[in-house]
């Protein structure tokens, strides 16, 4: 065998190893499927076997499985749509799919195809799973099928079902058998949060059974199977009740009722995926668990058609894989060792970047215009990595260590040894002129210069520096430490070495990058700042806050346009506005909108959630709410009747559109050029519904016939920031997407 090893020890204990060859982590394939499934065979058909402990070879145990093969199995599946028609297709599907699912029921019944109420049927073949490391998705669902299951104890592990992120769920047991070994209302938040548990947290919840030393793991499952442990599960036994109690019971009535209210409330059934685990959970907890299980396959079979799953599988899986082992990575480049990095900017950005950084194992040089201004940024950090110690997020070890490698300073000159300068200084064109002459009167002839802002051109920038080969733009996102993204920003004289660097660093920081080309605003903020811009807009029209912000989230964003230019302050942005038309025009800018902004930060002193008022109250110790005084800004208010007649969907479509189109000029303008990063950036890095899987996506998802209609209906009613772009036109004519007209070019990573 390939993937698995067996040895049987003289007590007749099988032990298989699962090793994947050439793959850091072991995942499920269909051969790895085909594989498992004989080993069940010659276990159980073995008598001299009397158990089985199931463990991996690799640090963890298994990452889940290969989602290559799923987008291989829907590409299939679209072929026989077209030869063989719609039964076919999805029985096909429904087939396929459920393989895994057998399998792993085979080994909850002791390896044996039978009835398990079949009292003359031969006893099965206790498994144990002995997880010595992280165990997600159907790695975890193979060991929930296991008699027993055993865990390392080992801080790094994670156990989870994290499915229901990729827009699809567990579908190999997963859904029935957690909701059998907790309360209903604990399985369902477990399986709709996808959370990754730590081994004493899943210990608690029940979904292992013991913790031990790595030392003691394989012997510990043995230990379990000789002191007669039994293959059955608790649900084959005659008399096993319910957690939480039969569904039909007031306890049940207590659970379904609302977790469906709470399900809407935060996905406003934008998840197609989420709503069918309430589904099989509700449907199957009435049922033999063989029937279950069919349930849980038809439906998982349902969704794996769905589109919003195909598109969420591409973009946050397989892209951001490719993305993360550096698709884009000039390959002629040799690997880099960054070992020192030196921000300049203490303020509450560079303070991020210094967290990540020193995060990973990098010295860091925190340098602002005097020590009390850097020493005040690193005793900020220390102060938010202290909230965490005292929720117990971190060990005041791991704090202390962290902030070691932080050394702030006033002094230029200590950035002369750093490989990698990042300025985060004001967004400001002179004061980062200021700085750029600081940085290269001292650093050597290698370092590379990265600059942290977020609209203003890198190439522009690069024209103050003594080498625009070595100048590039690393833009992040607030709060660093939390948001994945990081926007790489290519100048016109940018060199493949600096590229390279910017990308090694941003894998050490364990962050997802995408490379685009100069331009104002760049990719992310360019279609970010349309969103928050039509919500301004719509204020201007009239439209309550309240409905432009829940509208919003019921279009498939995390947060409203209001509550998001908070987040990035409101100041902010009435400089971007006032830098844009400074550089292109008072026609560059909406002119509503500046004067909303103005009326917001320089009469009102309205700045957002750093002072505790923008377009929110944000009181001590309570809920933000919309300030009441905003109405008074607005030049128009609506009637009754006017706010009755608005057309909601059509406001859930301006937020997408006014992104998407963005998106879809920043790629006929060569802005973006992978269709991977565009969507991939735009989930990660300014939450475009993700259930789209990003703003390229969203318009294939749609059509482009569709869309480019949907755009001009839009223009004609609002303006021109709807109109769709040449590009978009030509693709709408021939009937093209963006995934089929611009498919990426797979190679290898470097």
């Amino acid at each position: 065998m390939t993937n698995f090893k067996l040895d049987v020890d003289a007590d007749g204990i099988a032990l298989i190893t699962w090793d994947m060859p050439d793959r850091s982590m072991n995942v499920i394939t269909l051969d790895a499927i085909e594989e498992l499934s004989a080993l069940v065979d010659k276990v159980t058909n073995d008598a001299t076997i009397k158990g089985v402990v199931i463990t991996s070879g690799k640090e963890a145990f298994c990452g889940g499985a290969d989602l290559t093969m799923l987008e291989r199995m829907g590409a299939l599946y679209a072929g026989m749509m077209k030869n063989e028609g719609e039964l076919a297709a999805a029985k096909f599907i429904y087939e396929e799919s459920r393989k895994l699912s057998q399998l792993y029921r085979r080994i909850e019944t002791g390896g044996k195809d039978r009835d398990p109420k079949d009292k003359n049927a031969a006893p099965g073949k206790p498994w144990v799973c002995a997880l010595n490391g992280t165990a997600m998705g159907g790695g975890f669902e193979l060991a929930l099928a296991c008699h027993h299951r055993v865990a390392a104890d080992n801080p790094k592990t994670r156990l989870g079902l994290p499915e229901i992120k990729i827009g699809l769920f567990p579908g190999a047991g997963g859904t029935q058998r957690v909701a059998r070994m907790m309360q209903p209302a604990d399985a369902l938040q477990f399986l709709l949060k996808g959370d990754q548990l730590k081994t004493d947290r899943a210990k608690a919840m029940k979904l292992i059974d013991n913790v031990v030393l790595q030392a003691d793991l394989i012997q510990t499952a043995k230990d379990w199977i000789k002191a007669g442990g039994k293959a059955e599960a608790p649900w084959d036994v005659k008399g096993f009740k319910l957690p939480g109690g039969p569904v039909y019971s007031k306890a049940g009535m207590m659970t379904f009722p609302p977790a469906n209210a709470i399900y809407r409330r935060e996905t406003y059934d934008n998840y197609p995926a989420a709503r069918a685990i309430l589904q099989v959970v509700y449907e199957g907890l009435q049922l033999p668990m063989d029937v279950a299980l069919r349930v849980e396959s038809r439906w998982f079979a349902k969704i794996l058609r769905a589109p919003e799953a195909a598109a969420m599988i591409r973009t946050l899986f397989v892209s951001m894989q490719d993305l993360n082992k550096g698709a884009r990575r000039p390959v002629n480049e040799p690997a880099t060792s960054i070992k020192k990095v030196g921000i300049v900017g203490a303020g509450f950005m560079g303070a991020g970047i210094a967290q990540v950084s020193a995060a990973a194992g990098l010295q860091v040089v925190l340098v602002d215009r005097d020590q009390e201004t850097a020493d005040k940024g690193k005793a900020a950090l220390h102060k938010s990595l202290s909230d965490r110690v005292m929720k117990g997020r971190m060990k005041g070890a791991e704090r202390d260590t962290l902030l070691e490698k932080i050394t702030p300073s006033a002094d230029y000159a200590s950035l002369k040894d750093c490989d990698l300068i990042i300025e985060a200084v004001f967004e400001d064109r002179k004061v980062k002129s200021d700085v750029i002459a600081k940085i290269q009167a001292v650093i050597s002839d290698t370092a590379i210069f990265a600059s942290n802002t977020s609209t203003l051109p890198i190439t522009s920038l690069a024209a103050e520096f003594k080498d625009p080969k070595r100048f590039i733009g690393v833009h992040f996102f607030s709060p660093v430490a939390i948001m994945m993204l990081t926007e790489v920003i290519m100048g016109k004289q940018t060199g493949d070495r600096a590229l390279a660097v910017a990308l090694d660093y941003i894998r050490a920081i364990r962050k997802t990058p995408i490379v685009v080309n100069d331009s104002r605003g760049f990719y992310a903020n360019r279609c970010v700042l349309n969103y928050i811009k039509e919500g301004h807009l719509m204020l201007l029209e009239g439209i309550p806050p309240a409905m432009i912000e829940n509208t919003a989230r019921m279009a498939g964003m995390p947060v409203g346009p209001l509550s998001l230019n908070d987040e990035t302050a409101l100041d902010l942005g009435l400089k971007i506005v006032r830098a844009t038309e400074a550089d292109l025009g008072a026609d560059a800018v909406e002119p509503g909108m500046k004067i909303l902004l103005e009326n917001m930060v320089e009469k009102q002193g309205r700045l957002g959630r750093k002072n505790g008022k923008g377009f929110y109250d944000y009181p001590a110790g309570a809920p933000k709410k919309l300030w009441p005084g905003l109405s008074d800004l607005l030049p128009k208010k609506l009637s009754r009747e006017e706010i009755e007649s608005i057309d909601v969907e059509e406001l859930k479509q301006r937020f997408l559109v006014t992104q998407a189109v963005e998106a879809a000029r920043t790629f006929e303008e060569k802005v973006v050029t992978d269709v991977r990063e565009a969507d991939v950036g735009s989930i990660l890095g300014f939450g475009f519904a993700p259930f789209s899987g990003g703003t390229l996506s969203y318009i294939d998802m749609m059509g482009t016939k569709k869309f480019v209609a949907l755009c001009k209906k839009l223009e004609a009613k609002y303006g021109a920031r709807f109109a769709p772009n040449k590009l978009l036109i030509d693709m709408a004519e021939h009937d093209q997407s963006f995934y089929s007209r611009f498919a990426p070019e797979k190679k290898k990573a470097a």
